[in-house]
């Protein structure tokens, strides 16, 4: 199958499940994945697009979160281990990212293994937090994982070990 074998739409919560069972293997200290609770994958509900194939079945999946007014990550992004390698995970960037652009976000940031992938949707490499000072303390506020390891807080530092910061200006 190629790409054009699977459509990218917003998820429902009927997804849900799907999407945690493919998250399951890869989540937790060390991993790809930050972990997250079936009650929370619920709750992000709104934050996930998914790739589906012919039938109808989630195959991808891959969130956007907004963290300021000109700043976004993609999180959580996975394909499921059968159509790695089909173009499933590019899709899911490109409909994110242009989710990204058409709420007003310039920036989108993201926390990965995967280098090589995400730099073909024009991610590079950076070391620092790319917000002013302002912004950080506002930020530090968040109870939220994702933007503490954004932040580089040293609360989740085994969450981020290995892993390379990435931003792409959209």
């Amino acid at each position: 199958m190629s790409s054009s074998n699977y459509q990218v739409r917003t998820a429902t919560a009927l997804d849900v499940r799907a999407i945690a069972a493919m998250r399951l293997p890869n989540e937790g200290s060390g991993r790809k994945l930050l972990k997250l609770e079936l009650v929370s994958l619920f709750e992000k509900v709104p934050e996930f697009l998914v790739a589906v194939n012919e039938q109808n079945e989630v195959v991808g999946a891959g969130a956007l979160h907004v963290m300021w007014e000109d700043l976004a990550e993609v999180r959580s992004l996975i394909v499921h281990d059968d159509v790695r390698g089909q173009g499933v995970g590019h899709l899911i960037v490109d409909a994110l990212l242009k989710r990204a652009k058409s709420l007003g976000i310039s920036r989108v940031f993201c926390l990965t293994f995967e280098t090589s992938f995400f730099a073909k949707h024009g991610f590079l490499e950076i070391s620092d937090v790319p917000v002013n000072e302002e912004t950080f303390a506002e930020l530090v506020r968040s109870n939220d994982d994702g933007v503490a390891e954004f932040l580089d807080l040293a609360r989740v530092k085994d969450n981020t070990l290995g892993n390379t910061r990435m931003l792409a200006l959209i």
